[in-house]
């Protein structure tokens, strides 16, 4: 599922697309996409007509794009959801969803594969989408306190993995750029956060922060086409990565093999010298 990262390429990329843009028609090419608009398909083509976007703007993974009046269009890519912008005559891409006719004659188109993303119209949503509004603050905003964070972090005693994928305690930060993270914090993903000291708990969120500027200067992570950018672009972090997807490989730190466990029905990557659990914790 993209992350922060991917969410803002796609949302730097619709800003230069949208702005400004009027809405001249909607079409509806799947009910799917749009199933949280709960009038329907036909409202939500009516409702678009005539309004016009302001810069998009985002929290975490959700992103929404305001409107003249006050609302909002708001948008979760899910695992495949992408925004893409061409020509009103250009061929359409395999999978689009839905698309906005804008009034420079291009067309934003909705593209979603697997169709676990969608779009809908929040009213009144211009400034942050009540649907939005229970998401925590990311470590991009500008009022994003680490330290206070941090101890809300040390008060739980969840595995540490647990508590930053927690999107009601830090938002934006998803499997790959938690494992990440944890690497360059030396720690395990099962670390109670109650065994942390609140420094050790905000460098890991400081953590975060660095090693998804550095994805978001690289377009993001795209191990496959499901992610690309509204111009069709993938990602290259993935190169880049130290830890995630890296399974056998050597520790770039320390040189030994790193390991795939499993983890929530998902992969956790870790160094298995460098993140070992305290002596405390250890598994049989």
């Amino acid at each position: 599922m993209p992350e922060l990262p991917e969410v803002e390429t796609v949302r730097s990329g619709l800003a230069g697309v949208v702005t400004g843009r009027t809405v001249l028609a909607v079409h509806v090419l799947h009910p799917r996409p749009v199933r949280r608009h709960l009038p329907g398909p036909g409202d939500f083509e009516a409702a678009l007509v005539g309004r016009t976007f302001a810069e998009p703007r985002r929290r975490g993974k959700f992103l929404w794009l305001p409107l003249d009046d006050g609302d909002a269009l708001v948008a979760h890519l899910g695992m495949s959801g992408q925004f893409r912008s061409d020509s009103r005559d250009a061929p359409l891409q395999p999978n689009t969803r839905v698309l906005w006719d804008l009034d420079d004659g291009r067309q934003l188109r909705f593209v979603d594969q697997r169709m676990f993303g969608g779009v809908w119209l929040s009213a009144g949503g211009a400034v942050l989408p009540h649907e939005v509004a229970h998401i925590a603050l990311d470590p991009f905003d500008p009022r994003f306190d680490p330290d206070a964070v941090a101890h809300r972090i040390v008060r739980r005693t969840a595995g540490v993995k647990r508590l930053i994928l927690d999107q009601t305690l830090v938002s934006g930060i998803g499997n790959i750029y938690a494992d990440e993270s944890l690497w360059r914090a030396r720690l395990h993903y099962d670390t109670p956060g109650s065994r942390l000291t609140v420094r050790r708990a905000a460098g890991l969120l400081r953590h975060a922060h660095d090693v998804m500027a550095a994805s978001l200067g690289h377009g993001g992570t795209s191990f496959d086409r499901l992610y690309v950018d509204v111009n069709g672009s993938s990602g290259y972090h993935e190169r880049s990565l130290d830890v995630y997807g890296r399974e056998g490989l050597p520790c770039r730190r320390c040189g030994r093999g790193v390991v795939r466990e499993a983890f929530a029905n998902r992969s956790s990557y870790r160094c298995p010298s460098c993140q070992a659990l305290p002596d405390t914790l250890a598994r049989p």
